[in-house]
């Protein structure tokens, strides 16, 4: 039975949430501040947190970055506030997805769903490493350098990253990308795939040019000999 973590400081927000995710099947534990939510997953195993961002004591992109440090546990996160820039340092903390309160219990369970299927029994094919355009990416350790530095990415950013390498010269629609990345059954939209590549050109340094940005379509990703 898969476990969920729901963290929120509102009573009526758990209660709500627990419903739905007990009535598919799942076992819930809650907590109702991002500082016993870090202590749980010290001790306890999740297969995914629902978390709200503004709690007392510790806020959830504090606590999901605490969290990361040991263990990778994917998180959606629930927030009030739905700004881009909201949106983007969720996804930068390393956070697998973001919905919106007030948000549809039938929404909120059909994305839960789709991050526990992700998740569940993945297990990487072993391959030798990828090399390409100054990066290097080690798909059994999930692993990144470029120029030969370490860079620290997101699942998400990985994850794209290796779909774009993979099919190096090949435009790639944003909604192939959302299909391949987070699922066939992913309830948001494709500027979702327009923020993470932001974040991930950022952590490619010199060669974030390697990703072409293909107007009205999507990405793809091209050999550069310019450094």
């Amino acid at each position: 039975m898969h476990r969920i973590l729901i963290v929120d400081d509102e009573s009526d927000i758990i209660a709500l949430i627990r419903r739905n995710v007990e009535r598919e099947g799942y076992a819930v534990t809650s907590a109702d501040d991002g500082m016993k939510a870090v202590e749980l997953c010290k001790t306890e195993d999740f297969d995914l947190i629902i978390m709200d961002v503004m709690m007392p004591d510790m806020d959830g992109f504090t606590a999901c970055k605490k969290i990361r440090e040991s263990k990778d546990i994917p998180v959606l996160m629930l927030s009030a506030r739905g700004t881009e820039y909201d949106k983007l340092f969720g996804f930068e903390v390393g956070i697998d997805d973001y919905v919106t309160k007030p948000f549809s219990p039938k929404e909120l369970m059909a994305r839960v769903r789709v991050i526990i299927n992700r998740h569940a029994g993945a297990m990487p094919a072993r391959e030798d490493p990828i090399l390409c355009c100054g990066i290097e990416i080690d798909t059994l350790g999930r692993n990144v350098t470029v120029n030969g530095e370490r860079v620290d990415l997101t699942a998400k950013e990985y994850d794209i990253l290796l779909i774009l390498v993979r099919n190096k010269g090949i435009v790639l629609s944003r909604e192939r990308i959302l299909n391949e990345v987070w699922g066939y059954d992913y309830y948001g939209d494709d500027r979702t795939v327009d923020w993470q590549i932001k974040l991930l050109r950022g952590k490619l340094g010199t060669r974030r040019d390697c990703i072409k940005t293909i107007r009205g379509i999507g990405y793809k990703f091209e050999e550069t000999t310019d450094l």
